[in-house]
């Protein structure tokens, strides 16, 4: 990660207002009232403000040139007085990070008593695939496995890992988390870790660069980093949570704005977008649109700072597209040209968008949120993307309003309404009754776009939100009034008010089945062999991801069909995406079955359709825990097709190599 660049900093008078933060967020204080200056203020020789200033008290109290006598023995004499504890900007950093952790373990404490049997209610989906994939990372540290593709889901076909968000970034680190304590443990610690990484590293660049303030910058990495949205997708998706690289790209976006070694800023930056690459792709992508959006909204506003910010930042960026597309040209033929890539996301999430009302509604896993008021107004769950209650919308408006003149401020403001506006999705709604076609339309065909769910675009929202209640709270900490308690009463009542309805809360969960002992146990070793693959009942989908996790518990030892995924329609290269693979015939009529409990008379045509698809798959063996629902249909059925089963340990179990391989 690399850290950002130092910013002198003076303490400024108590009486003085607080001037604003330049457009460029990292200019020395003397350019800070004036944002017309910042795009050509060189950022060099800036001292970092988290170093600690001298008392100007003491400053005051030596004599200018002390006898050496004289200052050994006041040493020795201040040496000697008991050291009074003092709250150091180090230490007043320590205990923000601090803080952020503990919300991070609060959120996820229901799963952390119990990774492997709890995962967020309702869909359990997500977190299977996240684990499968951090068990390929362990394949690929150990094995030299190829990391962007696999067939050891979805066998024969396989899966393009890098259009399905492998999250290499992240589980490669984790690999030793993983082979220790298994990938359930890895995925929680991936969620606590994501929430309480991204808080804290906007605060580190709100604190260093964007506000004078700590308790300012406090206010809005904690927004960004425990919004109704991180907490949602907290559910789910560690992979979008975990956004810690983005406040720094963020910021060397802007330093290229006025570098005077472009060079190195555009390398520095490339090494960013390339890890976060490895990440999530999308949130990448919405970093590019917003930061091009921003500054576009400031060179509209002072259109003569242009003349010298393009020159360096066209430069840097330049250098950055070169490293950058250098370092993902391979992965990005994988994901658009190699193996199983599609085009365009699938029907089902193309269409998903932000509700009017949920920008004034409290999120699912918050003190004042309802699951049951919000089923509506989001695609689901873990797509809660805006959420932010009355009180903070209106808090919101009220600080654009307050702050108007500001440049930075209403550079803001268009960013994250133009984000909000698009994250309404090609139909606006207003408590589920659809209004009007939205502006997504125009741009949901575009290349890249049409891989974006319109949602998630309420990211870009809620990150504005956060920066701009940093900038409230310096503000009205400056502001020029003989009674200061007042202000500060008002500041902390308007925050309590805003944020305490979306408070964060522990997130629900539920229980899964435990992996069967017929798998822990190793039993499967002696029927499955290199190139076979282990066929659960019901085939791995969608919607039945536990012989995903059976899996990775086994780091991948075995290939299944199946599964959940992104894939080209029919298998076919180069077509627009679905979640799962080829249509199966046998896979359909064996999830009819665990969902309705009733067993189908079965004909010869439907007994030979399934022992193709067997072979397809080279199946070594069909198995069917004990404890699955309506386990007695699916075992009759399955005898229907072929033969009667055998219990081993706690599975049904049916050896098919002599079916499925004429050589036996």
């Amino acid at each position: 990660m690399t850290p950002p660049e130092p910013r002198g900093e003076s303490p400024p008078d108590a009486d003085a207002p607080t001037r604003s933060a330049s457009v460029t967020l990292a200019d020395p204080p003397e350019t800070l009232a004036d944002p017309a200056k910042a795009l050509a203020d060189p950022p060099e020789a800036l001292a970092d403000p988290a170093e600690p200033r001298a008392d100007p008290a003491e400053a005051l109290a030596a004599p200018a040139a002390d006898p050496p006598t004289t200052r050994r023995l006041r040493l020795r004499l201040r040496a000697a007085q008991p050291q009074r504890w003092r709250w150091t900007p180090r230490r007043q950093d320590l205990a923000v990070y601090a803080v952020f952790l503990l919300a991070a373990l609060w959120v996820t404490s229901r799963i952390w008593a119990d990774p492997a049997g709890r995962v967020a209610a309702l869909y359990s989906s997500d977190p299977a695939q996240v684990q499968f994939f951090l068990a390929h990372s362990v394949r690929v540290v150990l094995h030299g496995e190829f990391p962007f593709y696999t067939d050891q889901f979805n066998y024969p076909d396989g899966v393009n890992l890098m259009a399905n968000t492998a999250i290499l970034a992240l589980g490669i680190p984790m690999v030793p988390v993983t082979l220790l304590f298994g990938p359930a443990v890895s995925f929680v610690a991936l969620v606590t870790l994501g929430l309480a990484g991204t808080a804290a590293a906007w605060y580190r660049v709100l604190s260093r660069h964007v506000v004078r303030t700590r308790l300012a910058a406090a206010v809005g990495a904690w927004f960004c980093g425990f919004s109704p949205a991180m907490l949602s997708h907290a559910n789910w998706h560690p992979n979008i949570i975990s956004q810690f690289l983005l406040p720094f790209i963020v910021w060397r976006v802007l330093v290229l704005t006025r570098s005077t070694r472009p060079v190195r800023d555009g390398a520095l930056l490339a090494l960013l977008v390339t890890a976060q690459a490895f990440i999530n792709e999308e949130i990448l992508l919405f970093t590019a649109l917003a930061c091009g959006v921003f500054l576009l909204a400031v060179v509209v506003q002072r259109p003569e700072q242009w003349a010298a910010a393009w020159r360096p930042l066209g430069a840097g960026l330049a250098v950055c597209a070169l490293l950058a597309g250098a370092l993902l040209a391979y992965p990005l033929y994988v994901q658009f040209a190699g193996p199983m890539a599609y085009h365009g996301l699938s029907d089902t999430v193309r269409d998903y968008g932000n509700d009017i009302a949920s920008f004034f509604t409290p999120g699912s896993p918050t003190l004042g949120g309802n699951e049951r008021a919000n089923v509506d107004l989001a695609p689901n769950y873990s797509e809660e993307n805006a959420f932010f209650g009355w009180s903070l919308a209106l808090l919101t408006v009220g600080i654009v309003l307050w702050l108007r003149r500001e440049v930075l401020v209403r550079a803001l403001a268009v960013t994250g309404a133009l984000f909000a506006v698009l994250s309404l999705g090609e139909r606006v709604s207003w408590w589920d009754r659809d209004l009007f076609t939205g502006p997504w339309e125009l741009l949901v065909r575009l290349p890249l776009l049409d891989a974006v769910v319109p949602t998630r675009f309420g990211l870009i929202t809620t990150v504005v939100v956060g920066v701009l209640l940093a900038f409230a709270v310096e503000r009205a900490a400056a502001l020029r009034i003989p009674d200061r308690r007042t202000v500060r009463t008002l500041t902390v009542a308007g925050l309590v008010l805003a944020l305490l309805p979306i408070a964060p809360m522990p997130l629900q969960v539920t229980s899964r089945p435990p992996v069967p002992k017929f798998i822990t146990a190793d039993r499967w070793r002696q029927y499955v062999g290199p190139d076979q693959t282990l066929v659960s009942v019901p085939v791995p989908s969608m919607g039945n991801t536990d012989p995903m996790r059976w899996a990775a518990s086994t780091d991948l030892a075995f290939k299944i069909p199946g599964g959940y995924f992104l894939a080209p329609r029919n298998g076919v290269t180069g077509d627009p995406g679905r979640f799962g693979g080829r249509p199966s015939g046998i896979g359909d009529l064996l999830k009819e079955v665990a969902a309705t409990g009733r067993t189908p008379k079965l004909d010869d045509r439907q007994r030979r359709r399934f022992l193709d698809e067997l072979r397809h798959w080279r199946a070594a063996i069909v198995v069917l825990p004990l404890d699955e629902p309506n386990a007695e249909p699916l075992r009759r059925t399955v005898e229907q097709l072929v033969g009667p089963a055998r219990q081993e340990l706690d599975v049904w179990l049916w050896d098919v190599r002599t079916l499925t391989n004429p050589s036996l």
